[in-house]
């Protein structure tokens, strides 16, 4: 999968679960964004609009569409419904 979808991790430098879906990720082709919210009070709060409230790390973006923490990215990736939402970001 080349990479034009756009993925988010909102992350900090010290989380391995960021980390873990980074990598997820990367083992898929996808090239994710990383939005150090430990860096920036203003993509923390940004983080916090658009995930709703939710205030750990990971929070994952594949397009517009809120997947989660890496628990859920993971649980896609089990499923066998992570290729098809990045294919469906992609085509978007």
């Amino acid at each position: 999968m080349a990479s034009p979808v756009d993925v988010r991790i909102y992350a900090t430098g010290s989380c391995p679960y960021c980390h873990m879906a980074e990598n997820l990720l990367r083992g898929k082709g996808v090239q994710p964004r990383i939005l150090r919210v430990d860096h920036s009070p203003s993509l923390r709060q940004e983080m916090l609009r658009l995930s709703k409230g939710r205030r750990t790390v990971p929070q994952v973006f594949i397009g517009e569409r809120h997947i989660g923490g890496y628990d859920d990215l993971s649980a896609l990736e089990r499923q066998g419904r992570l290729d098809a939402l990045l294919a469906d970001a992609e085509a978007s």
